[in-house]
């Protein structure tokens, strides 16, 4: 058995190198989970998340859904986190991309959102051909370009 003061000190070194790991679990409502996101991954550009470094360089997307607008065209809502977000650097936008990384739109976003994270907006009208089932949403950073968590959903052809 161990002096008090020892297991004192095994304790507290205990306790502080169980909160340098990593939290892989997700919380669906703070992540914005819906069934309309059906994968997320890392996109092509991904670097380590905030969590990893000291500075988060993309910002995540964190939900997205798609929605027939007519003529081939679809509405598609983006749901960003970019919690880093300042009048100085923000996340600036986002685009879409079909599964073989043909850019099908882009969207701007003009100002950091730093009050509101995470954020949803509309991208509207994005022309998607029938041959394309499903979409990645890959976000963009005014310094960094593109990266970070993407979600990729079905897009909903023959319906509306």
């Amino acid at each position: 058995m161990l002096p008090r003061p020892t297991t004192a000190v095994a304790m507290v070194l205990g306790f502080a190198l169980a909160g340098c790991g990593a939290d892989t679990s997700t919380d669906a409502s703070s992540a914005g989970a819906t069934a309309s996101a059906s994968a997320k991954t890392g996109g092509a550009g991904a670097s380590p998340g905030a969590t990893d470094t000291a500075e988060q360089r993309y910002p995540d997307i964190v939900d997205a859904e798609v929605r027939p607008a007519g003529d081939g065209r679809f509405d598609i809502e983006v749901t960003v986190s970019s919690p880093y977000d300042t009048p100085e650097r923000y996340a600036d936008g986002w685009r879409v991309l079909a599964p073989d990384g043909t850019e099908l739109g882009t969207h701007t976003l003009l100002h950091d959102h730093a009050g509101e994270q995470p954020f949803s907006r509309t991208q509207s009208g994005v022309e998607i051909p029938t041959d394309v089932t499903e979409v990645t949403i890959e976000g963009r950073d005014q310094q960094y370009g593109f990266g970070g968590e993407t979600v990729t959903v079905a897009v909903p052809h023959g319906q509306g």
